[in-house]
């Protein structure tokens, strides 16, 4: 007997957090599609209660059925422990680097900023954005381009006078990749993240000193 529903945990090729229905013709239902329909229904009625809530989801499910979307597969997964551990490491950074740039801004000497060029092994649209957000909410660091021909985004530093400091910038945007790409990739990302950093490129430039513009 064949199931008139089957949701994505029993079969793997169908897209994640969604069910199939069988009938005359075969419908996938996006069920976080369907949640957020409900909310809206909900918003329009400003009313929070089991009505609205049901009301909602029956005609989420019946415009969903009547006009189906085509499948895209945006390659985002969702992993629970990945997501804790890159949340973890996102908050104990923010502290940490504000706190390193709280000293510069206080500090005596001038400080060197610089921009770097940072290779990532992920090529994938969404990773590279996903990357790029993470790494421009910690304090220190911010992200003025990223080259999706090249998977590659080009960081501003502000503490750049040692060489030192420079490679400790690439491995925090590597680290906060890897974490990202833990928290929401594919298995094949994962898998690619798991390898040695590409080389960073050598542009041949010098770090600019701040105290001289002013």
């Amino acid at each position: 007997m064949k199931r008139l529903i089957t949701f994505s945990y029993r079969n793997k090729d169908l897209p994640p957090f969604s069910c199939e229905f069988r009938g005359r013709r075969r419908r996938v239902l996006d069920l976080p599609l369907i949640a957020w329909l409900t909310v809206i229904w909900v918003l329009l009625w400003s009313s929070l209660n089991w009505a609205n809530v049901l009301t909602g989801a029956v005609v989420a499910v019946a415009v969903c059925l009547a006009f189906p979307l085509p499948q895209v597969d945006l390659g985002l997964r969702l992993h629970p422990w990945g997501i804790l551990r890159l949340a973890g490491f996102l908050l104990y950074d923010m502290y940490t680097s504000g706190v390193r740039v709280t000293r510069q801004i206080f500090g005596d000497r001038p400080y060197r900023a610089a921009v770097i060029a940072v290779p990532l092994r992920c090529r994938s649209d969404l990773m590279l954005a996903a990357t790029a957000v993470a790494v421009s909410n910690v304090p220190g660091g911010s992200i003025v381009e990223v080259r999706r021909a090249t998977a590659t985004v080009f960081l501003h530093v502000l503490d750049a006078d040692r060489p030192a400091e420079l490679d400790a910038a690439r491995r925090s945007v590597w680290r906060l990749e890897e974490l990202t790409v833990r928290a929401f990739g594919t298995r094949d990302e994962i898998a690619r993240v798991a390898g040695p950093p590409p080389t960073p490129p050598d542009t041949g430039e010098q770090p600019k000193d701040q105290g001289e513009d002013a």
